[in-house]
């Protein structure tokens, strides 16, 4: 198994502000929407975004208004060109976004803003994927070597790079050979032995599989949770967790098809 991500799902309390939020400042266009019992799930990505590349979930549960955003989610990050992080953030800071960590206070080498509901996005340089594409999702994890197992061993994933500091280390992993332009997960360890609350705001990080009950097969015999299997879901996807609790969903997804969803 070495399946790309395919996007992160965040939970938002009001679905117009959002995508006005998402579409204005990071120039995304609505890609599939679907509209269930009491919930709506929006898709969403740049115009030109790489077909590898990951999509940002909004998904709007009614009657859920007050979202806990957690700290065992840290953020999703964006790529602008090297060269423009000044310049981009300034143009958000023009459009109303709030002044969370500006370039100056990162070292000139990313800043960070607050969707309306509090989600963090970092704002990262790369000459790579599209602007604003997602270039990587960061959880927090309470045993790095057992994060870094579940990922090598359940999902075949590599390191793609890490940082070693002083409190912590941050490692980044995706599928061998994956393009540049997918989307990375970002493990965080801090060395103070801290716990960490998963809250409701975020979702989960989603998995695209070749063949999902082939795949699911394969998790289960590296003795992944089987949380969500595919038979309780219609065949349609399936969920299991990390060892922290970070819900992964696995999907099979025609891209060429009228529906980016699978029901």
């Amino acid at each position: 198994m070495e399946g790309t991500l395919d996007h992160t799902m965040i939970r938002v309390s009001d679905l117009e502000e959002s995508l006005d939020w998402y579409q204005t400042h990071l120039e995304y266009e609505e890609k599939d929407r679907y509209a269930g019992d009491g919930f709506t799930i929006v898709y969403l990505g740049p115009e030109d975004m790489h077909e590898d590349g990951a999509m940002l979930e909004l998904t709007h549960n009614e009657g859920e208004e007050d979202l806990e955003v957690g700290d065992a989610w840290g953020h999703i990050a964006v790529r602008v060109p090297d060269g423009e992080l000044e310049e981009r953030y300034e143009q958000l800071m023009d459009e109303g976004v709030e002044d969370y960590r500006d370039p100056e206070s990162c070292d000139y080498n990313y800043a960070f803003v607050t969707d309306p509901d509090g989600h963090e996005i970092e704002i990262v340089k790369r000459d790579v994927g599209a602007l604003w594409s997602l270039d990587h999702t960061m959880i927090r994890v309470e045993d790095a070597d057992e994060s870094l197992g579940f990922w090598t061993r359940k999902f075949e994933y590599d390191h793609d790079g890490r940082w070693e500091a002083d409190s912590f280390s941050n490692y980044f992993m995706k599928p061998e050979g994956a393009a540049d332009e997918a989307m990375t997960v970002e493990l965080t360890y801090n060395y103070d032995g801290r716990s960490y609350d998963m809250g409701d705001a975020w979702g989960h990080l989603c998995v695209r599989v070749d063949d999902l009950e082939e795949d699911w097969d394969q998790l289960m015999t590296r003795e992944a949770d089987d949380y969500r299997d595919p038979e309780s879901n219609d065949n349609m996807y399936a969920f299991t967790t990390d060892p922290d609790g970070h819900e992964i969903e696995l999907i099979e997804r025609d891209l060429e098809a009228d529906s980016l969803f699978p029901f």
